[in-house]
Order: structure tokens, then sequence, then C-alpha cells
């Protein structure tokens, strides 16, 4: 009993210890922290005696809350982006990203899991000792906070794992002789939402709007985040998942479905409706708008990731704080184009767009050229200090992400260390959002509710799109306008799931996938050949560049002038070449200006294909520059079937038949993870209490 004790004992220290010395994550984002008083005699009860140090406090929980296994495993999947990671297509990320789960594996998604529950417990200290302290504007806010980022994490466990243990209560309040304080069963899922609703229906009375908050940014939750994520979880509450019987673990009992309780269903959607028009109403936030001569969506990414947050506050409702040494993390270092030395250093991009996503904006949509980059950087020669790096266009198979693109950021720690904020909640989502619970509620859309889906498209420039006028395709249209507005933003694959659109949505993008590689449908007009201006890259922190221009060629008559491009023992012919292309440029009313180049692509081959090789060496790329600082099993592949030989490349369908894309999905199954069971550290090993996801469970 003793021993039990100092556990707990030493267990409190520590959270103290994690809450309150690693703290500014807030308006300081980060490094302050160095320079304070060692915490280590503090109890609980004299840090919540004070609002400073308990203040400290409650911004350490915020530490650690979003884990990079939230964007690096999960948030590939969902039709829009997926893993060009090194190697092969069986390597860790690329089997999550395709839905191929093992319990054993040591790159199992598990640190998820362990990072929620520590925060948890720390927001757990924080609420009980808050709830017993003296009522006042800066304790109710304080507890507002604690009491939304203990619900922040019990939404992301939900989501991941579905039915997991319920602890609402600090350890050294629980008996220490129940084998549940320290191995707790699972609990249903609809019990702890509705426990954390209730929570969050609390925490918007407390905290205040961040008008009257007084904080210099959004990397701390206001009133309007509280609302956005009550909006959020209730919908994940009111939604479908995988749900079984808890007290039989028959895997026949596994099913996608909605919570019995149909009122209860209804009710949470109206919860949600309600917290999304109480922000709206507010009139504090909007959708940042077209300025300088950007986009609004291009000027909201572009200031992001310059931490210009007075121009991006107004829409960014909640983002995670990362700035300097400490406070910091790998966000945005595996979701950019790709970078091969100079300025910004080698950093390999491990996530890709499908082509099929790429090509599914409308040509006047605006966000494309923000999400989406058909480039990526690399030296000229061979990396030199005195070298050339240019934005070398790419092809169908490796359209890198573009939102957290590394010229765009402020100069970095270090190479993981990107200084780039975590977006967790923006305007457009609430706007979205509603739109969703209009149509649910009302069974179709309304008047309101079109009009919050036409103001995000407003702003990406297709405000002249035709919204739906019936239940169904509405709600079709809030999936695709999602996909569009949030890709990279880590939520698209749960949302999918809450909807019941998984099975759907992966089903359609495998077909895609092979008809565009087949030409065929939808897709059998798609240009194969384009013309790639020869753009050196800005090699400047804050460049403001955005796409390298380019011209896709259908003129049969065009394409047979490039279509035989001269080899490197043929660079004789490398300037009358150039001019035939510069030609077919001014046809289609470009003027060509002193030094300007351009270059074919043939988009469905290989980046690093003889044709596309020599293709660059004529605007003079050494070698063609074959190699591209992105994940080898996409770049160097095609995405076109003919141009594999007459079979799907492996990364669309494999060599005997079977899936390419989402090889591991398996409806009633996948839509939840299973929990890792490998070593000490992993949620099965260390808690003989859990019961495994009955899929995996031999």
């Amino acid at each position: 009993m003793k021993r039990i004790s100092n556990i707990l004992s030493n267990v409190k220290k520590a959270l103290i210890m994690s809450s309150v010395v690693a703290v500014s994550l807030g308006v300081t984002s980060c490094e302050d922290w160095l320079d304070m008083p060692s915490y280590t005699s503090f109890d609980a009860e004299s840090v919540f005696a004070d609002d400073a140090t308990a203040d400290m406090f409650v911004q350490g929980c915020y530490r650690g809350i979003i884990h990079s296994e939230m964007f690096y495993q999960l948030g590939m999947g969902e039709t829009v982006m997926h893993s060009s990671e090194d190697g092969t297509t069986n390597n860790s990320k690329y089997n999550v990203c395709n839905y191929f789960y093992d319990t054993t594996s040591p790159y199992t998604v598990t640190t998820i899991y362990k990072e929620q529950y520590r925060i948890i417990e720390s927001a757990n200290i924080a609420i009980y000792q808050l709830g017993n302290a003296a009522s006042s504007a800066k304790r109710n806010a304080l507890l507002g906070e604690a009491l939304a980022i203990r619900a922040f994490c019990y939404y992301n466990l939900i989501r991941i794992y579905g039915d997991v243990p319920a602890v609402f209560k600090p350890l050294e309040t629980m008996d220490a002789n129940d084998e549940n304080t320290f191995y707790p069963k699972r609990s249903p899922r609809d019990e702890i939402y509705d426990q954390i609703i209730g929570d969050l229906q609390k925490s918007v009375q407390f905290i205040p709007w961040f008008s009257e908050s007084g904080f210099g940014t959004h990397e701390r939750i206001s009133k309007q985040a509280a609302y956005a994520l009550l909006a959020r979880v209730a919908l994940y509450a009111g939604g479908y998942s995988l749900r079984w019987d808890l007290e039989t673990l028959d895997p026949s009992t596994m099913k996608m479905s909605r919570r019995s309780d149909d009122a209860r269903v209804r009710e949470l959607y109206q919860i949600a409706d309600a917290a999304c028009a109480a922000v709206i109403a507010q009139n504090e936030n909007k959708l940042i708008q077209s300025k300088n001569g950007k986009s609004g969506f291009e000027h909201l990414w572009y200031n992001f990731c310059q931490r210009n947050f007075s121009e991006t506050d107004s829409e960014m409702l909640w983002g995670i704080a990362s700035l300097g040494t400490v406070t910091n993390s790998n966000f945005g270092v595996y979701a950019q184009p790709g970078s091969r030395g100079g300025t910004y250093g080698s950093r390999k991009a491990m996530q890709f767009h499908l082509p099929t996503y790429y090509l599914s904006f409308d040509a006047n949509d605006t966000r494309r050229d923000v999400t989406c980059t058909s480039y990526s950087i690399y030296f000229l020669e061979k990396g030199a200090a005195t070298d050339t790096w240019v934005d070398v266009g790419t092809t169908y198979s490796c359209i890198m992400h573009g939102k957290f693109r590394i010229p765009w950021c402020v100069e970095p720690a270090a190479a993981a260390q990107r200084n780039l904020n975590i977006p967790v909640l923006r305007y457009a989502d609430v706007l979205l959002t509603y739109a969703e619970t209009q149509n649910y509620l009302n069974n179709g859309p309304t008047t309101a509710g079109s009009a919050a889906l036409k103001q995000v498209r407003d702003r990406a420039g297709i405000g002249s799109m035709a919204i739906p006028t019936t239940q169904q395709a509405f709600e079709d249209a809030i999936v695709q306008e999602r996909k569009w507005e949030f890709a990279g933003e880590f939520n698209l694959r749960t949302d999918l799931i809450r909807m019941n659109r998984l099975k759907t949505e992966l089903e359609a993008t495998k077909q895609d996938m092979k008809d565009l590689s087949d030409r065929k449908g939808k897709y059998a007009n798609t240009p194969n050949y384009r013309l790639y201006k020869y753009q050196v890259d800005g090699q400047a922190y804050g460049d403001k560049f955005l796409a390298v221009d380019y011209i896709d060629l259908t003129d049969p008559a065009e394409i047979a002038l490039i279509a035989d491009a001269p080899t490197a023992s043929q660079s004789s012919d490398y300037p009358a070449f150039r001019e035939t292309v510069a030609n077919i440029v001014r046809a289609h009313g470009i003027t060509v200006g002193d030094g300007d180049k351009w270059y074919p692509t043939r988009m469905f081959e290989a980046y690093n294909s003889t044709y596309n090789g020599n293709c660059r060496r004529t605007v003079g790329f050494a070698g063609g520059v074959n190699a591209l600082q992105i994940g080898n099993i996409i770049y160097t592949k095609p995405t076109g079937s003919a141009e594999n030989g007459g079979t799907y490349p492996n990364w669309i369908q494999a060599a005997d038949g079977s899936d390419g894309l989402y090889y591991g999905f398996k409806e009633n199954c996948v839509e939840l993870l299973p929990f890792a069971a490998k070593a000490a550290g992993h949620p099965m090993i260390d808690n003989p209490n859990l019961t495994q996801h009955p899929g995996y469970a031999n």
C-alpha cells in the first residue's frame, strides 16, 4: 500500500512538472520556460492557489496534444493524401495509410494513446483543483480551458480506437486498491462522448471570446474555439463508428452504426448546429479574403507559415504553438514539396496527393495551387554552393502538398523543427459543419446552410458552382468541399468514417485511379503532355512563389513537334528544340521573354523517365536531374498503365491483381485501429484489463 502511494505521489509530481515547467505553449510560444524557477517542491494545492501558476499549469496541458502520428500515419488514406515513404510499398507508414494494421509492429500507432492519457491526467488535476477553488472570471476561464483540452484528447482517442478507458479524476484521488485505477477497462464511447459534450457546454460558458481573452494569438482555446470543438465532437458522437459487443467481443457483432438512441442523435446534431450558429452570430470571425494580389486561401496559408497571426487570426480559431528549439514539432516536414540542399537543406517529402484529387478541382478554384504543388526544389548541377536551385515541374505521380511548403515558413531551428503551428480549428470548418447540420436536421439544405457552403466556395473562386437542392446531393457536396478545403489538416479520414462514407469513397477512388491510369471515362481527355516554364527557386525563407507556370497540350499537331526530344548525344539540337517549344508557347498567347525557357513533360510517365529527363536537359538540367527529394516509391513510378508496360503501376494495383491502393481495407474492421501489443509501453502489454479490437484479437 505504501509503495502504491509512493507511485501515485511520484506520478502527481511528474505531471505537475510536465504541466508547469514545460509551458509557454500559449502566447509566448515556447522558450521563456528555461528561465523559470524549479517547481519540484510545489504540490498541486500550492500551484492552484495562485492564478499565475495555475495559468502556467493549464498552458502546460497543451504540450504534445497533437502527436506526429496524427499527421504522419493518420493524416492520409482519405482519398486525398497518400504515403510516399521510401523503400517498398510494404513499410509502416504506407501500411497504415492503406489500412493494413499490425498489432505487433514496432511502428504500430501507439504514442497517441500514451500522450493523450498523459495530458488527460494533467487536465484532470487542473479540473479537480480549479473545481475546488473560489469562483472568479480567471478561475472559470482556466477551468473551461482544461475541460476543453480533456475533451479534445478523448475525441482523438475515440475516433482512433473506439471505446477506451474513461478516467475523469486525478490518479491520487482514486482508490489505490481498485485495480481499475491502474488498469482501467474500455468504457462505452457514448458515455464518454456525453461526458465531454457536457464538459464542453460548460466550457463555452466559462471561456471568454477571443476579443475579450487578452490572448495575443489563437494558440489557446477561446470561446469560439470551444464552440467549434463542441460542434465537431457532437457530430462525431452522433455519427457513425465501428461498434461491437463489449461484453462478448464477438467479431460478428462488429458493424458501422450510430448510437441506438435516435432522439439523442438528433439532439447531438442540434447541439452542433447551435454551437456553429453561436460562432457565426458573434461575428468576430471571417474567412481570409484576397489581399496584395494573393487569393484569400493563399493569403491565409502564406501568412500562417510566416507566423503573421494578425493576418490569420480571424479564421484560425485554434492552432497548437510551435516555435524555437524546445517547443516545436515536425509537423510540416513530411507534407511539403521536397527540397534538396541549398538554403532549405535536404528535406524529403513523404506524403503526396493522389492525381485524381489534383485533377478534381474546378479550373477556377484557387485552393488547388495552394494545397498542391506540381513542383519540387532541386539543384541544377551537383548541389555546390554556387549552383542554381530550381522549382522543377513534376508528373501526376508526384503532386506534393503545398500549404506548409518550406519557402513560405520562417527559418527553422533545425531540419525537423519548422516553427510551424499546427492548425486544429478554422472558421471554414464552422461554416461547413453548419451547412452539414442544417442539411441533416431539415432533411435537405436550408437557405442558411447553403449560404454557409457558398461562403467557402466564394472565397475559393467557385461561388458560381451550383448548390445541390436534395439532402443526399448536398451531403455529397459537403464531403467533396471538405476535401478541397481541409487537405493536410488530418481530419478527413475520420470525417469519412463518421459520415459512413469511407468504403464508398475508397472504392470510388480506386476505380478513378484505374480509369486515370487507363485514360478512360472522365479521364479520357486528361492531357499527357505539359510544358513547364523553367523556374529558378528564390532560396529564401518568406519567398512568395506559388506555382510553376505550365501549359497542357491537347493539339496533336503541337504534340507531334515535341514527341521526340534530343538525347544527351544530340545536345547541338537543344537550341532548335527550345525554339520549337517557345513557338508553341507563343501560339497559346504567352509572351516568351529574354531568358525564358520551357520544357515538355509527359505527365503519365515517371518523373525520371528517359523522355522527361531528356526534355529537362534541353533547358540546362544537368543529367536531366532525374532524382527528387521525394519518397522514391512514387516519383520513380508512372501513373499510366500504357507507360507501365500495359499493367497498372503497383501503387495503383499489385501485379497479382490485388489492390495497390487501400490494400488493407476490410469493411467493419479497419474503421478503428487495434491497440499495439508488442512490447512494454504498448496498451495491450501494459494493461491486462484492456480487450483487443475483435478484428485483431487472434
